[in-house]
This record gives structure tokens, C-alpha cells and sequence, in this order.
């Protein structure tokens, strides 16, 4: 007897092929990948170089980032390219890749931020910050709310660095909505993200162009408004000639001369960097500080020590009145130290002919980075570094086998391409922390935050901003008048 059976041929086909897909696969891919995995680990140039080892060393920041005589200078990588304003032909700051004309850039703002500019500027930067103080009193000694510090120093924060950079603040202090260039940034940060991924995974870069099509238009489109409001509000503090003490009164006065050929849309990249830069970082810090200040009352005890025995009176806290408490600056270098403002690394590569990194050598062309993280976390370098303890930047007298290793603690990085605006954010710091902790008393509402558990990185620096505060106004201060509200 015999048994017909009904064959169907693209069934028969499949099942003929999986054999010789399963060869294909194991043969294209897998036997590649075990090969590549066994040349990264014992045969490439860098297989001998340690990772996380490495990575918390602080020679790595100097030997990366910083001078070396007789050594050519690591660029920028390609991360850099392609950002914000690339679309419009112009490069800024922070995102100039050529030394020589980053150096340019450079010596033309820094006349925005020089001591002399920086006292000049005070009087504005003050006056946002009493503001910030005005309206943490109005929310909880008034309204009787808890207030939500952090969210508070992230508006003060773009409030000072707009009066500076665009010769206006956003009047974030005034209201509860968002203002538009700010409700923006984050998308522009995160284009610049997200076109570094899409470089180095270029596959993953197609899947998504095709599947989130609609929201990385979106996110372009969000990217082109953000830089013309920056591009129009450059334009209007050029045309409105003022005797306001800002960054552009400087930058303007210097840009005329001939090594200065600095367009007004080059001018405006600029200040979106010092937006950018200069009102998440310093938010992020007092932030930080504030939180790991109410954990601790013994660190509160002795920051209101320090605070209360010099100043009775806030109009009296300023950038010089404060330089010079070693416990304020200790709290908050210690704050850079555990959560660094801007925690992802700064990718430079190794120039032509190669170079050597904590000793050693590197070929052309390798891309490498020091992690700030990695770095001020490290217990090679910090004895319990998830310890928050402003005294190991006072104990200078420690022998250096007890001592820190508190070089690689580098918030402000080095060399050419070290923070701009480092002293500005000083300034900012311990003048809002000394005006905070003398003039309110403050406990968490949520006392079951965990800071470095909690937080999440979107891009940019970190966000910490479901957590709040409860903060209470004091009344055995003149300037207060009387009664406590929480």
C-alpha cells in the first residue's frame, strides 16, 4: 500500500534551509564575535591597559586633559560634532574641535568672565539668588507648602545665567511655567546624545529613524526653535546697547578687534553653552549639598557654625565674604566629589604618534576618556567614597599614605578646555548655600530618599526632582519677624 503525502513547497524549502542558515549564522557571526572577544582581550594595542582600574586614576585627567610639555594635545572626539548649531554651519565653546580655533574662541570670552567681569556682574548675580531666598520664604512661611528645593535652585540657577548670558532672565523665579527655552534644552541635549549613539551604532540608528520617526522629528524641530530663540535673544541684547554688566558687555567690546571675527549667530552658540553648561551643573550642586546637609546633623551643625558665627545679616554674604569658610567649600567640593554635576566622560583622542596614559602607551587615533564618576567613587582614591564627609578636604596634614587622593576629584576639568565659568559657579555655590543656611532651618519630607539610589541621568547631568524638601523659616533672625511655618 502506499501513502501519497501532499507536499508543500515552500515548507519543504524552509525546512531544507534551516540547516545551512544555522551553518551561515554560526560561521558569519558567532565564529567573529568569539574571534573579536579573544583579540579585544589578549592581542589588540589596549589589551593590556586596565579598564576600571584605570579609569579612577587621576594621571588619566592630567595625561588627558591637561598641559603636557613637549606632548601634542588630545582633541575633542567626534562626540562634539554634529550638535547644536552644526545644522546652522557654526561651532561654539564647547563644541570646536580645532585647538587653535577653540583657543580663538577662548581668549574672546574670557574677558566675559575674568575677576574684574565677575565683580561687575555680582550685583545681577545677588539679586536672583535673594530673589530664589524671597521666594523659598513666600512658599513656606505664607503658603505653609513644602517646597521642592531642588526644582527651586534649577530656576534660580537658569534665572542667573540668562540675566548673564542673553541680558535677561527667563523669570523662572516668577512663575511655575516652564519657559520655553528652558522646556526645550533638554530635547536639544538630547539630539546631541542620541546623533553620538546613532555614530556608534549605526544599525540601531536606522531601526529607530524608522520606528520613532515622528518623535526624533519632534526632537529636531524642538532642537531648531530652541536655537532661534537664542539666536533672537542674542540679537536683542546687541541691538539694546546697555550699560548692564553682563557677558555680552565684554564679549562685545572685544569682538571688533581684528582676531575676533566672532558673527552674532556665533555669539548666540555661545551663550546657549553658557546656559547649557552653567544652570544644570550648579543646580545639581547645591541640590546634592542640601540633601546630604539635612542627612547629616553633624555636617549641619557645623556648616550653621561656621555660617552663623561670621554673618547676622544676609545682605552681607557675598563671593569674598564666603571664599574663605573652609567648611562651605569643604561641603561643597565634597558635593562634586560623590556627584559630580556633569558625570559622563569628555572623549579626546590620542594625537598622531601616539601617546602615553598613567604610563602607558596609547596608538593615534584611540579614543579615551576619564569617568568622573568612576574617578570620585573610586576607593582607590577615597577612603568609603559613598561616605559623604567634607573633612577629608580639610585634613591636609594626614600623611599621604592616609591622605585622599583628592586630585581626582576634577568637577571643572583641566587645561584649555577646563570650565570657563568656574569661578562664576564658586560664586554661585557658597553664596546660595550660606544665604540658605542662615536664613532657614530645613529637614527632608521624604526621609526615605536615597540620593545616589535614587537618581536617574537623562542626557545631561543628573535630575533628582521628585524629591522635596521641608523647609522652615526661622524666626529668632532679625530680618525674619516672627513665627515658625513648615
Amino acid at each position: 500500500m502506499f501513502e501519497f503525502i501532499k507536499l508543500d513547497p515552500v515548507t519543504s524549502a524552509r525546512d531544507a534551509l534551516w540547516p545551512a542558515a544555522i551553518v551561515l549564522t554560526f560561521v558569519m557571526i558567532i565564529i567573529p564575535g568569539i574571534y573579536g572577544i579573544i583579540y579585544k582581550i589578549y592581542f589588540h594595542p589596549l589589551s593590556r591597559y586596565p579598564g576600571p582600574k584605570l579609569a579612577a586614576v587621576s594621571n588619566s585627567f592630567k595625561d588627558i586633559y591637561g598641559f603636557r610639555q613637549g606632548h601634542k594635545p588630545f582633541i575633542k572626539g567626534e562626540f562634539y560634532a554634529g550638535g547644536t548649531f552644526a545644522a546652522r554651519g557654526v561651532s561654539s565653546i564647547i563644541s570646536e574641535r580645532d585647538p587653535t580655533r577653540h583657543g580663538e574662541m577662548r581668549r574672546l570670552l574670557a574677558h566675559a568672565f575674568s575677576l574684574t567681569s565677575l565683580k561687575e556682574q555680582e550685583e545681577l548675580i545677588i539679586g536672583n539668588i535673594d530673589r530664589f531666598i524671597e521666594l523659598v520664604k513666600a512658599k513656606t512661611c505664607k503658603q505653609g507648602e513644602i517646597f521642592d528645593i531642588a526644582k527651586g535652585y534649577e530656576r534660580m540657577a537658569f534665572d542667573i545665567i540668562g540675566d548673564l548670558a542673553f541680558g535677561q532672565n527667563f523669570g523662572a523665579l516668577e512663575t511655575d511655567e516652564t519657559h520655553p527655552w528652558i522646556a526645550t534644552l533638554l530635547g536639544a541635549l538630547t539630539k546631541g546624545a542620541l546623533i553620538d549613539t546613532f555614530k556608534r551604532f549605526p544599525t540601531v540608528a536606522q531601526i529607530i529613524g524608522v520606528l520613532a520617526k515622528k518623535q526624533l522629528t519632534k526632537l529636531y524641530e524642538d532642537t531648531s526653535k530652541n536655537e532661534q530663540m537664542a539666536i533672537d535673544l542674542v540679537s536683542k541684547r546687541i541691538q539694546n546697547e546697555s550699560n548692564r554688566k553682563d557677558f555680552m558687555t565684554r564679549i562685545l567690546e572685544h569682538r571688533s578687534q581684528d582676531r575676533h571675527q566672532a558673527t552674532d549667530l556665533q555669539l548666540a552658540a555661545h551663550s546657549w553653552d553658557f546656559v547649557a553648561a552653567g544652570s544644570e551643573t550648579t543646580s545639581t550642586v547645591l541640590a546634592c549639598s542640601t540633601f546630604y546637609i539635612l542627612n547629616n546633623p553633624d555636617i549641619m551643625n557645623k556648616l550653621k557654625a561656621e555660617v552663623r558665627g561670621v554673618f547676622s545679616d544676609s545682605s552681607a554674604i557675598n563671593d569674598a565674604s564666603t571664599k574663605n569658610l573652609p567648611y562651605l567649600n569643604a561641603v561643597c567640593l565634597e558635593s562634586m566629589r560623590i556627584y559630580p554635576p556633569l558625570p559622563f566622560s569628555l572623549p579626546r583622542i590620542v594625537p598622531e604618534g601616539g601617546d602615553t596614559v598613567d604610563g602607558y602607551f596609547l596608538p593615534a587615533g584611540i579614543v579615551v576618556a576619564t569617568s568622573p564618576m568612576a574617578a570620585g567613587l573610586g576607593a582607590q582614591n577615597f577612603k568609603d567614597p559613598l561616605i559623604f564627609k567634607p573633612e577629608r578636604w580639610l585634613d591636609l596634614n594626614l600623611s599621604p599614605e592616609e591622605r585622599d587622593n583628592l586630585e581626582a576629584s576634577q568637577p571643572f576639568s583641566l587645561g584649555a578646555r577646563g570650565c570657563l565659568g568656574k569661578s562664576l559657579g564658586w560664586m554661585e555655590m557658597r553664596t546660595t548655600l550660606a544665604k540658605i543656611i542662615l536664613t532657614f532651618d530645613m529637614e527632608l519630607a521624604d526621609k526615605e530618599v536615597d540620593w545616589l539610589r535614587d537618581s536617574r541621568v537623562f542626557a545631561a547631568p543628573f535630575s533628582l526632582s521628585e524629591h522635596t524638601y521641608s523647609v522652615f523659616y526661622m524666626p529668632d533672625m532679625p530680618e525674619n519677624g516672627s513665627g515658625r511655618i513648615g
